[in-house]
């Protein structure tokens, strides 16, 4: 039976461990053609998939190997029948070896899930290959890890609803090859595969800071694609919009696939603050086309933020609504106000063309100056909805160099039957 895949996570790896001593094999054993070697010389042969029970947080340690079919091992290795089970599947290596960031994932899990086991499943043999070969061993793994799951199940006290799937890379295809092998639904799959080449092990890494920092949990929003999400357009949880990323991923009813995104900090723990800010540009001159550079601060109750740009998607709509996404790295707790600053256009080449190409479009009216009343904020991780209003109702003008206050003065965005200001044109 296919098993359920609560979260399909993000765009990384997934590793093993480092193999012990030779042990000897049992049924799921080496995969190779025992006839093209004498029988003189078939003794010590590792299998090409191995089990490793890490008991360590140790890299250096070795752990336990499982063999299928021979319980001694189970006992030997203090192997939790009633606890979680997890087993970590390594995708394709050209250097043959365990990376590092397996031993962080194996030390991660033994912080969140004190009495769980850990298994690495070893195919090194079948992964240190041409990349087709490696492709190709996958189903063959896959029915490996299916026949030690389904020999654990003749064992009293041992659940499949228990087990836990990790695949990176070509692992995860391992992964899926296996629930649909098994007799029965394993309990979950965490599928962790690369998809940003120069951020390399950065999925991995993003779901060892889902274990280690629970309390700081990262989430993530269903956008269509990401230029909507650059415009802050998608911090919605309705209808399981957003979802916590990682081990913490809340099981969804919707089976169908869907793009999540979010930001990042650059380091553990990556937990940003995404908000979303709607501004309502007016224009009470005819100044054609505009790019103005806007900056935010934030003020909060817990902290300040930095000096954050707001990133211009498309171009900015006079006499409309305009969308953007901030995220700060700090809690600022509830926010107080605001500060709107426009930049003044920096001398490079291309600026100054620029401008002089907007003064001889516009001679009459070599000014730029825009109106703004009200700010409106949506926080993607609490929902809460904020407006804040100019500080000096009868000064909204902005421009080059200048800057705009704005308080909280409304719990929420629009009230009932209330009608957008008149933009008035001389």
């Amino acid at each position: 039976m296919s098993n359920s895949v609560p979260l399909l996570c993000f765009w990384s790896l997934c590793y093993c461990f480092a193999a012990g001593s030779p042990v000897p094999f049992g049924p799921e054993g080496r995969l190779e053609d025992k006839l093209h070697k004498p029988k003189a010389i078939q003794t010590e042969v590792k299998p090409s998939v191995r089990f490793n029970l890490r008991t360590s947080k140790d890299p250096e340690h070795e752990g336990c190997y499982l063999s299928l079919g021979h319980s001694q091992p189970l006992e030997d290795c203090s192997f939790n029948m009633t606890a979680k089970t997890f087993f970590i599947i390594h995708g394709w290596t050209m250097s043959g070896i365990f990376e590092n960031w397996l031993h962080k994932l194996v030390s991660a899990l033994h912080t969140r899930e004190k009495d769980a086991n850990v298994v690495v499943v070893d195919w090194l043999p079948l992964a240190h290959q041409l990349y087709t070969d490696a492709v190709n061993n996958t189903r063959v793994v896959g029915h490996s890890i299916a026949r030690m799951l389904d020999w654990l199940q003749e064992k009293d006290d041992f659940s499949l609803g228990n087990v836990h799937l990790i695949g990176y890379s070509l692992g995860a295809h391992v992964a899926g090859y296996a629930g649909n092998f098994v007799k029965g639904t394993v309990g979950r799959i965490t599928a962790i595969t690369e998809v940003v080449k120069c951020e390399h092990e950065r999925a991995v890494h993003l779901f060892v800071d889902s274990l280690v920092n629970q309390d700081k949990p990262s989430f993530a929003f269903q956008c269509t694609d990401s230029n909507r999400f650059k415009k802050g357009i998608c911090l919605s949880c309705r209808k399981n919009r957003c979802n916590s990323i990682g081990y913490n991923a809340k099981k969804m009813r919707n089976k169908r696939n869907s793009k999540m995104y979010l930001k990042t900090r650059a380091g553990m723990p990556f937990r940003v603050y995404h908000y979303q800010m709607k501004i309502h540009v007016f224009s009470y001159k005819n100044m054609g086309e505009i790019e103005p550079t806007f900056y935010v601060t934030l003020y909060g109750t817990n902290a300040d933020s930095q000096t954050l740009p707001l990133e211009i998607v498309e171009r900015i709509e006079q006499n409309a609504t305009n969308t953007f996404l901030v995220y700060t790295e700090e809690d600022l707790g509830d926010l107080l106000k605001i500060q709107l600053t426009w930049e003044g256009a920096s001398q490079s080449w291309y600026n100054l063309w620029k401008e002089f190409r907007s003064y001889l479009s516009q001679p009459r009216n070599p000014g730029r100056e825009l109106n703004i009343r009200r700010i409106r904020v949506k926080s993607g991780e609490t929902q809460r909805k904020l407006t804040f209003c100019a500080e000096d109702p009868e000064n909204t003008s902005i421009s080059p160099g200048r800057e705009l206050w704005f308080r909280k003065c409304r719990d929420g965005w629009r009230m009932k039957n209330e009608t957008s200001p008149t933009v008035e044109l001389p």
